[in-house]
């Protein structure tokens, strides 16, 4: 392209201080170092994580930044000894990388990738420094995406090439939230045919939880929300029974009797130390297993009696629905390419840049599940 090796001069939405709406306004975007892709962002969805450092709740938030981190693009150049993409390329920037090389990466137990996790959580990339200027001060990269911005740079370890007969403003949803609920029930639970299992919280990611739980055969399927709206629509993922935490005197006590002495599964997708505490409680003794998938806030602690794990509960957590990246999301793509995996029905909105702000208020305000913003 005309562009490469060149700085290139976009819009982008940045957040300049905690609490404040995103600004939209000119970035300078450098072109990419050894073992870097720009990417012409071309859609990003919305997702709780963005909120969740704009909020000032991130122990490893920075401004001004550049949020976003569920984009869908092409590629626009790649920089010296980049192998794995090419300009032309269609690509879904990931938050978890994948080098091949470290002990996460060899390892089948997880997915989590070390290589560049310290210069990430700095906001950086993995030299050091940032490729975004804006007011001429620089500005800060997030969880090695930034896909609010018109083109963004990325390491190459943070790439998935995807069919580019797929529809980037829906399969950039599978960079995050979709990915992170079905992955959890498929992967780190590996719900059984014919299980019980209750989903705290029938967001976005609680609705991946049931539609990976329905595609396992569980028998029920229990959307916990306090907001009685998401109800019927959870249906369609697979929910098949309710309840409303507002109306019971105790959750764990309703979801056990409903469930004939606890939950073969639980998920906690809210990101609520109540809630988790609720979720392992409301599991079945001698072999229950609870998912922690929502994020609470800095500083939080969870609790619960060790005598809920001596009787053979288990607690445990998923990041990114323990899918190792590069190699998973564009299986993922053609699993939604054939039919087989939900996305279309999680986009509630859809809204141009401008109108990012608003994509956040109504996540906010709970009604939507995923705003697809087109850049």
């Amino acid at each position: 392209m005309a562009t490469q090796g060149q700085v290139i001069k976009c819009k982008a939405a940045i957040a300049w201080e905690k609490l404040k709406p995103l600004s939209i306004e000119e970035v300078e975007v450098a072109p990419p170092q050894k073992g870097e892709v720009r990417i012409k962002i071309l859609a990003t969805g919305v997702c709780h994580t963005d909120a969740y450092t704009l909020d000032g709740h991130d122990p490893e938030g920075i401004f001004p930044v550049i949020l976003g981190h569920e984009g869908g693009g092409i590629v626009e150049s790649v920089g010296e000894g980049v192998t794995s993409v090419k300009e032309g390329d269609h690509v879904i920037p990931l938050y978890i990388p994948q080098c091949y090389d470290c002990k996460f990466c060899k390892s089948p137990k997880t997915n989590l990738c070390g290589r560049i996790r310290a210069t990430q959580g700095k906001g950086v990339m993995p030299d050091g420094t940032s490729r975004f200027t804006a007011r001429g001060q620089k500005i800060f990269h997030f969880m090695g995406c930034s896909s609010f911005s018109e083109y963004t740079v990325v390491s190459e370890m943070s790439v998935a090439k995807v069919s580019d007969k797929a529809p980037l403003d829906k399969v950039c949803l599978l960079g995050c939230g979709i990915s992170t609920g079905y992955g959890a029930a498929l992967n780190t639970a590996n719900v059984e045919d014919g299980s019980n299992v209750a989903v705290f919280g029938l967001g976005a990611v609680g609705l991946a939880v049931a539609m990976g739980c329905k595609e396992r055969g569980a028998k029920k399927i229990i959307g916990v929300d306090i907001n009685e709206d998401k109800f019927e629509m959870a249906k369609q993922f697979g929910c098949n029974e309710f309840l409303n935490p507002l109306k019971v005197e105790d959750t764990v006590a309703s979801l056990i009797e409903m469930t004939d002495g606890g939950c073969d599964y639980t998920f906690e997708c809210i990101g609520n130390v109540k809630t988790m505490r609720q979720a392992l409680e409301a599991c079945h003794k001698g072999w229950g297993q609870s998912v922690i998938i929502g994020v609470a806030a800095a500083g939080q602690e969870i609790s619960t009696r060790p005598f809920q794990l001596v009787t053979g509960r288990v607690w445990k957590g998923s990041a990114f629905g323990g899918w190792k990246s590069r190699d998973s999301v564009p299986k993922l793509v053609d699993s939604y390419m054939d039919g087989k995996v939900m996305v279309d029905e999680f986009v509630t909105f859809t809204k141009p840049l401008v109108e990012i702000n608003e994509a956040f208020d109504l996540m906010h305000q709970g009604k939507a599940l995923r705003t697809v913003v087109n850049m």
